[in-house]
């Protein structure tokens, strides 16, 4: 790695989960390398990690087959402009994290002109649409994989792959500090704490921040004391959940009893008695803080067609993926409805919950691979092969 000039790593996150993972790989490569070079796209922990943002990441965080469609031009603008910087400034490797219908296109074409690239996170090949290995075989060098799961796919075919493990499973302690979470959100140790979380896309919120908040509704019916936390991702998404709050919340909530917060996401699931959530990365962070959750997804008609004739995983929350079995509800389409999601919480909340609790602590020891080293390390590897 001796060199006369700096390393040059570009680096393209399209969503806060990816945003997260990318930052604690670049603060690792910064540690090694202090005049590193980094640029691409990312959000406020990618920033704060020392990576240039050339464009806003908010651009590419779009969900769903059709949902996409509509946002094409503006993300093929960004696509080009990338492609064409980064032709100009030729890295000395392209790391995509996640993203793949964006990042694997970036990724074949800078492969083309001779530019190391790697895929961070691998694309759900082993749920639907397997046939996308020869692809990301044709774009990447190297596949750095978070679960142990997705192994065998990559050697089924030939691929380059890494587990990594995932950084939150470092970042989260094995038994999380419920006390001291609360205290930061300045919750009584006995108030019963209901954490929302509908989602880190505009999209998401649209299609679930209404179903989620007549549900806190029917569950303050039945359990007049609860406290409802509900981080926002980012200044996009408090905006759109405060906005949607301020003309549409039941009357039998109050707004005491609702808390917007920004950020804050892990304290307020640690800080939870039960978490509904928008299933995705966040089910992943919900079992690492060692919190029952209830997962919802809605996908637009077209879209959930076309996933029910192509998606052939028997779970699609990450709790159920790395267990093998249904451990947390998973509800899609017209079961997630205000009667059905509260049940579900009401459940929890007069349930013992410790066996479920062991056995995210179980799945947790699992993922706990060091990711951020072991990324930046698979990284510097590929640069000096």
């Amino acid at each position: 790695m001796a060199s006369q000039r700096p390393l040059r790593i570009g680096v393209v996150a399209g969503e806060p989960s990816g945003d997260v993972l990318a930052a604690g790989m670049i603060a690792e490569l910064k540690r090694q390398h202090p005049n590193a070079v980094i640029e691409g796209i990312g959000g406020d922990n990618m920033i704060a990690a020392g990576c240039d943002s050339l464009f806003d990441m908010e651009t590419l965080s779009v969900m769903g087959l059709i949902e996409v469609v509509a946002h094409l031009p503006a993300i093929l603008k960004v696509k080009n402009a990338l492609v064409a910087h980064f032709t100009k400034h030729p890295p000395d490797i392209f790391v995509g994290v996640d993203a793949p219908d964006f990042n694997l296109r970036v990724e074949a074409e800078l492969k083309k002109l001779g530019i190391k690239t790697v895929h961070y996170v691998s694309p759900t090949i082993w749920a639907w649409r397997e046939k996308r290995i020869h692809k990301i075989a044709r774009a990447t060098n190297c596949v750095l994989g978070l679960f142990p799961f997705e192994a065998e796919v990559y050697q089924k075919y030939g691929v380059p792959y890494r587990y990594v493990g995932h950084t939150l499973a470092d970042a989260i302690p094995l038994h999380p500090d419920k006390q001291a979470a609360r205290d930061t959100l300045s919750l009584s140790k006995d108030d019963t704490v209901i954490a929302v979380l509908p989602g880190s896309r505009n999209s998401e919120i649209k299609s679930l921040l209404p179903v989620f908040t007549e549900t806190m509704a029917e569950v303050a019916r039945q359990k007049p004391n609860c406290t409802f936390v509900i981080p926002a991702a980012n200044s996009y998404r408090y905006d759109d959940i405060t906005g949607y709050l301020s003309e549409n919340l039941p009357t039998t909530l109050s707004s005491s009893q609702v808390q917007v917060v920004r950020g804050n996401a892990r304290n307020a699931m640690i800080a939870s008695d039960v978490i509904l959530l928008a299933s995705g990365t966040a089910t992943l962070e919900a079992m690492l803080c060692k919190s029952p959750m209830v997962a919802a997804y809605k996908l637009s008609g077209l879209t959930y067609k076309i996933m029910q004739y192509l998606y052939k995983a028997p779970f699609f929350t990450l709790p159920n993926l790395l267990a093998g079995e249904k451990i947390i509800p998973e509800l899609l389409q017209e079961d997630v409805n205000p009667h059905t999601l509260s049940e579900q919480l009401l459940h929890y909340l007069e349930t013992d919950n410790q066996p479920l609790l062991d056995r995210f602590c179980e799945l947790h020891e699992t993922l706990k691979q060091d990711a951020d080293k072991q990324s930046a390390a698979a990284i510097l590897d590929l640069i000096d092969a």
